[in-house]
């Protein structure tokens, strides 16, 4: 039901920017209002979500290692496992966001006929990860080819490696495939296996559909010849909207594609904050992966306990020996013993003052 559902909102979106952009004519809304509002929420959302992830007390260290931590010079500890130093932790986290270590050494368990529990490496996730996240990173580089009056060295540089595949003298771009191709193929993982179609809501089916569909209409736009667009013109839009000078094509120039693409765009950035795509912010939030395991050699104290008075056995036994000895329960001075300490104290107190 999740997935029907995020398709009706992806083709409802589709829908929107077909009837209002393209046979109403008003393009404004969608190169100037939609765009402005979009950054707007997202940039409001991530904020409010930082700072209520900044509030959130992190009382203890809860660092989430798989290795020995450092402890006697005799046993064996990783660096990079368990960080102790600052500089370790963040090569952890440079390994960790880039490369998705913790991911590379997922492993499922089965169940044997014979009742014994293997475990096996579970590469596919991985390796659809990697597809996707870095297609898209590399194709969000590409794109401030259009923000720019000139396009950056880097940009340029990137093109070059990206689209070295060349076909009937058109540049295929390697990133953008993968980009579909790892978004394509964890949406398929959420349908087809069973356990994880299970646990799948409509917050992880809708912002896969509205990647692929992001893919697919930038795809549509490069490659097709029909659905081409006039880059000149978005560009001059992009750039319009980046200086604060929103320019508003005349109708017809930008292609329907075009406004149905910007449309999902805009929808993702108001989407991002409040979905599940806002761990590419919280990761470096996490407590479990931005702390130091140094528990062994840094005390960490909560700063809200209170001050608690310890109330030992003998004070303990000092209220309530009477008792105690009446009940015949066994005590470490009797009464006679009791009294004669405090009336040795009790003098040497007179003594003292004397």
């Amino acid at each position: 039901m999740g997935f029907i559902t995020a398709c009706v909102i992806v083709l409802v979106l589709a829908l929107f920017a077909v009837v209002v952009g393209g046979l109403m004519g008003l393009t404004g809304l969608f190169t100037v209002v939609l765009p402005y509002l979009a950054f707007t929420l997202f940039v409001v959302g991530v904020i409010y979500r930082i700072a209520n992830w900044g509030k959130s007390p992190v009382p203890f260290n809860i660092a989430t290692t798989c290795g020995q931590a450092k402890s006697l010079d005799f046993i064996k500890w990783n660096p990079v496992e368990c960080p102790r130093s600052r500089p370790a932790l963040y090569f952890r986290m440079f390994l960790e966001v880039v490369f998705f270590r913790s991911l590379f050494r997922n492993s499922k368990a089965e169940l044997e006929k014979d009742g014994k529990l293997t475990f096996q490496w579970e590469k596919w996730l991985w390796i659809f990860a990697i597809l996707f996240h870095w297609g898209m990173f590399f194709t969000l580089i590409r794109h401030f080819r259009f923000f720019t009056a000139k396009v950056p060295a880097l940009v340029t540089l990137l093109d070059k490696i990206d689209g070295v595949i060349l076909i009937d003298l058109h540049h295929y771009y390697i990133t953008g495939f993968m980009f579909l191709a790892g978004a394509g193929l964890l949406l398929l993982r959420r349908l087809l296996l069973p356990k994880v179609r299970y646990i799948s809501l409509l917050n992880d089916y809708f912002p896969l559909l509205l990647l692929i569909s992001i893919a697919l209409t930038g795809m549509a736009m490069r490659y097709l010849v029909p659905t081409r667009t006039d880059v000149t013109s978005v560009r001059e839009v992009m750039v319009g909207l980046l200086t604060f000078q929103p320019v508003v094509p005349e109708q017809g120039t930008l292609s329907i594609f075009f406004l149905i693409h910007l449309t999902f765009v805009c929808t993702l950035l108001i989407y991002f904050p409040w979905g599940k795509l806002m761990h590419a912010v919280g990761v470096f939030m996490s407590p479990t992966r931005n702390q130091c395991t140094n528990s062994r050699e840094v005390r960490h104290v909560n700063p809200w306990n209170p001050v608690v008075e310890f109330h030992s056995y003998m004070d303990y036994e000092d209220q309530f020996r009477d008792r105690m000895v009446k009940f015949g329960l066994p005590v470490e001075k009797s009464l006679e013993e009791a009294e004669a300490e405090k009336e040795a104290e009790r003098k040497a107190l007179e003594d003292s003052l004397a």
